[in-house]
């Protein structure tokens, strides 16, 4: 099943509802001159710093009955399509007609 991401208007109404609540709590914005970065310059770059994989690897649990089931399906499919001989039929092919001098006249077919 897939997940319903949030909708926008969503989104804006949680941020609004979180932005009052912080005010109401004693909270205070600051105001940030224009251009000025929040980031410390001297930090190290995210990309540096975060952790990837931090939980241990699970252990996937196999279920025999599916899998048995999934290997019984693939074996019949194989079984039903037959291989496809291939057999060295004659084919009528296209054969240039020549005159006495060696040009081309024209093209037949020819069973060979």
């Amino acid at each position: 099943m897939v997940k319903k991401l949030p909708e926008k208007a969503d989104l804006r109404a949680d941020l609004d509802r979180e932005t009052r609540r912080f005010l109401q709590a004693g909270g205070e914005v600051e105001s940030v001159p224009s251009g000025v970065s929040g980031k410390d310059p001297l930090a190290a770059p995210l990309y540096l710093t975060r952790r990837l994989f931090t939980e241990p690897r699970a252990e996937r649990t196999l279920i025999p009955e599916v899998v048995a089931a999934i290997e019984e399906r693939r074996k019949a499919l194989q079984k039903k399509q037959p291989a496809t001989k291939k057999t060295n039929r004659a084919r009528p092919r296209r054969k240039t007609v020549y005159d006495d001098f060696g040009e081309p006249l024209r093209q037949i077919w020819v069973d060979e």
